[in-house]
């Protein structure tokens, strides 16, 4: 299987220090004075000669690079320069996708942690129509655990959980979607959600069914492909 990067790039961070030094001669170093002990000795109080102020650490900032592309089972596809790209709403759903999974404590990410994921990020219009239409996180996390069950409590998911088939299949499904129309533009969160919907044996499949989303609700949902959002101007 193919895999596109999907990874952030770490780009060096400098660091400098300086030392400074003030000399013996300097009046604020060198300055004596005189006061009272509570016993009514005279206390002679003299400032160190040699003092080293403070180091300054300074770093720059530290920038990340995001490889817009997700991993695909299909490397023949196209050259990598004229597959379209993935939105970065997109993105996020599906590194919250891998999240949510490890939060389950589940082995693999499937397409009932890509719906997850979709939730999570919340912001896209494919993630509102789902709420509106009573697929909401909550609900689709109880469903999860009643249709897959709950994890050992003493596993511990990798950091990056492998696709499932579905779930990859999901994904190939977006992007021959957006291939297929022939549109530029990039392939959004609302392609990601019809892919989990193509998958029929899929668990998100069966869960989103399971919350009341049919075909209909499919076909409505399908406005939203070109954009992830709405620009509501008044």
């Amino acid at each position: 299987m193919a895999t596109h990067s999907f990874s952030l790039l770490s780009v060096q961070s400098l660091t400098s220090n300086s030392t400074n030094r003030q000399s013996d001669n300097n009046t604020f170093l060198t300055h004596k004075s005189r006061g009272t002990s509570f016993t009514g000795g005279k206390l002679l109080i003299r400032q160190p000669q040699n003092l080293n102020i403070f180091t300054i650490k300074r770093r720059s900032s530290t920038v990340a690079t995001v490889a817009f592309s997700l991993p695909t089972a299909k490397s023949e596809r196209a050259p990598s320069e004229k597959q379209p790209k993935w939105s970065a709403r997109a993105i996020k759903a599906f590194a919250f996708a891998e999240l949510e999974a490890r939060k389950l404590k589940y082995p693999n990410t499937g397409t009932e942690a890509l719906l997850m994921g979709i939730l999570v990020e919340g912001s896209s219009s494919a993630a509102k129509f789902l709420r509106t239409n009573g697929v909401t996180l909550f609900k689709v996390r109880d469903e999860i655990v009643k249709l897959l069950g709950r994890s050992d409590m003493y596993y511990f998911s990798p950091e990056h959980p492998p696709l499932t088939k579905t779930a990859q299949k999901a994904l190939d499904w977006a992007i021959d979607e957006k291939l297929k129309s022939g549109e530029g533009g990039e392939i959004t969160v609302t392609h990601l959600a019809l892919g989990i919907w193509s998958e029929k044996e899929s668990a998100g499949h069966k869960i989103m069914s399971t919350l009341g989303f049919d075909d209909d609700k499919a076909k409505e949902l399908t406005k939203f492909m070109d954009k992830d959002i709405e620009m509501l101007y008044n």
